[in-house]
């Protein structure tokens, strides 16, 4: 089993206070990289496609949402395990990527730390 040092989270949202709520939060377990959109989460993730095993996303951001990011992502880098995270409710997009297992799980905002850490470590199995 990977030791959660070993886990890096790449974080997409477009609100900088959301970025750095996250990164604060998560810091002292993982090693967190943050994207404020999803051109540049892509960048991120090319650059360290090794050491990112985790990416949570919004859902609503501007030019491509959290379910367009990961759809891209996912073609590139499909050893990956996908997260939605929104202010919002569920919603047809959302529904759809779970069914096409496109994401993992969706997590609403403000977000549950300690949720978000056992569905990270209940996915963990599947990357092995």
């Amino acid at each position: 089993m990977m030791q959660t040092k070993e886990i890096a989270i790449l974080y997409v949202d477009d609100e900088d206070i959301n970025l750095f709520l996250f990164k604060t939060n998560f810091e002292s377990n993982y090693p967190v990289f943050t994207a404020s959109s999803g051109a540049e989460a892509l960048q991120v993730l090319k650059e360290n496609e090794d050491k990112i095993i985790v990416v949570i996303s919004d859902m609503r951001m501007p030019v491509m949402n959290g379910v367009e990011f990961i759809t891209r992502a996912k073609e590139l880098y499909n050893n990956i395990i996908y997260f939605i995270l929104t202010g919002y409710e569920s919603n047809k997009e959302i529904e759809e990527a779970l069914q096409k297992k496109v994401i993992q799980q969706w997590f609403s905002k403000p977000f549950d730390m300690q949720k978000i850490d056992e569905a990270i470590k209940n996915s963990l199995p599947q990357l092995n």
